[in-house]
């Protein structure tokens, strides 16, 4: 261990000698939390390289069973877990008193395991730095709030209804009554995010009825980005546990109402702490372009990673505010890219494309590696596009599970920038998720077909 996480986790235990169990979270592919719990007393095992568990645990479908197609190929070996001391933190939605902690996966040799998404993230960080840049990463992150019990055809119960009870017209977006109608939650939420150093910006009624969302400040390190995207997801469902209300992320809960979106903010500073996409005006430089252009055209490749599941693709209609084609412009929430009217030392993109169901790790890494692809081949972005999207693209993203995994299944660009292993890892995870869902038999079909 080194002396720099020996004293931040002594100075931890010092803050909070009640401790009694230490979370040990390995986030998997599908950013679903795995790992162990550890007693206090133990911890130490977090950082000193004997905290094992199988490497296969990070490549887990999304229900955490083993991928058959390739568990066993090294005898279901285990790979050492590194915690990260950054990550110490309370967990105060639990009773009993409770710390967690994030870990990556290494090697038992040491050398990290190239299909950890943190560790996927840390490399493609030391790729920018190698350039003189540095990736200023923040994430907007949408939410429905459910009652804890489902109706009788087991679909969630809202918590926001009319008066009388049945259903409202629609969300009643930006709402300042409904969010003090849900002050609980949100001064349950807020206090969690000090308690665990989680730097939460605004907090909104969204469109959705039921649905809300929670912005995350800028930070000059994509890894702890992602790490405060995921942990924010995790503390917004605790608290709500708490409430004995269910918090999801779920991409589309609902066909006829909106879905949950997780829009990335990114911009680029030099080593000198200047904004490298100003140039003085609103448009912002060839940089910006550059990163513009390979994002766009890396998008079709990731695909998979912005939209994981069967249900991510039912965010994808026209007029849901969900992009379905490759487009960028300014100031404009139509397009998949957008280029917010700022000041200009804070010109950045937004990257509209993600449901909020996806692993925040690999959004945050397709990004910023479409960026640097574009910013390495010199690539220039085409127009802006202005007005409505949708009727002006002829170019479609990939609407449907199949065709996304297809696309990222034989993409030079993940095999380039995220590794053929992971490449491989998360095609298979996503090929049992698929055939298990193929193997269901839907209630409308009893009632079209029967």
């Amino acid at each position: 261990m080194s002396e720099i996480m020996n004293k931040k986790l002594t100075d931890f235990l010092e803050l909070h000698p009640e401790v009694e169990i230490f979370e040990a979270i390995l986030p998997d592919i599908n950013a679903n939390s795995r790992g162990k719990w550890i007693p206090a007393e133990k911890i130490s095992k977090a950082f000193d390289g004997s905290l094992k568990i199988p490497r296969t645990t990070l490549g887990f479908d999304v229900w955490g069973r083993d991928v058959e197609s390739w568990v066993l190929e090294d005898g279901d070996a285990d790979g050492i877990c590194q915690g990260d001391s950054r990550t110490l933190a309370m967990v105060p939605w639990l009773e009993r008193p409770t710390a967690q902690l994030l870990v990556s996966m290494n090697e038992v040799s040491g050398e990290p395991c190239s299909f950890d998404p943190r560790n996927i993230l840390q490399d493609l960080m030391v790729r920018f730095d190698e350039l003189g840049l540095i990736p200023v990463v923040a994430s907007e992150m949408e939410f429905h709030l459910f009652q804890n019990k489902n109706d009788k055809w087991g679909r969630p119960l809202h918590t926001q209804n009319s008066q009388s009870g049945q259903a409202t017209h629609g969300g009643n977006t930006y709402s300042i009554d409904v969010m003090q109608q849900s002050s609980d939650l949100m001064h349950g939420i807020i206090d969690t995010c000090k308690i665990q150093n989680l730097p939460i910006d605004t907090l909104i009624k969204e469109a959705a009825r039921s649905q809300y969302e929670i912005n995350l400040l800028h930070q000059a390190d994509a890894l702890l980005a992602a790490d405060q995207g995921l942990l924010l997801q995790r503390a917004i469902k605790g608290v709500a546990r708490q409430l004995s209300q269910r918090a999801t992320f779920m991409a589309k809960p609902f066909g006829d109402i909106e879905g949950n979106g997780m829009h990335i903010h990114c911009s680029l500073i030099d080593k000198d702490g200047n904004n490298a996409f100003n140039n003085g005006t609103e448009k912002g430089n060839d940089l910006l372009r550059s990163a513009i252009a390979g994002c766009l055209e890396s998008m079709n490749d990731c695909m998979l990673l912005f939209a994981p599941h069967l249900n991510s693709y039912r965010r994808f209609q026209r007029g849901n505010h969900a992009p379905t084609s490759p487009c960028w412009g300014y100031d404009n929430r139509t397009v998949s890219i957008r280029v917010p009217a700022d000041n200009v030392k804070a010109m950045r993109l937004e990257h509209r494309v993600s449901g909020a169901d996806a692993n925040p790790y690999l959004v945050i890494s397709a990004i910023i590696a479409g960026m640097l692809y574009g910013i390495e081949n010199k690539l220039q972005a085409p127009s802006p596009i202005e007005g409505d999207a949708s009727q002006q693209t002829e170019n479609s993203l990939p609407r449907y599970w199949p065709d996304a995994l297809n696309a990222f299944e034989n993409s030079s660009f993940i095999k380039n920038y995220f590794g053929e292993s992971f490449q491989r890892v998360f095609r298979e995870a996503k090929k049992q998720e698929m055939a298990e869902f193929d193997q269901q038999v839907s209630i409308e079909e009893y009632d079209a077909y029967l």
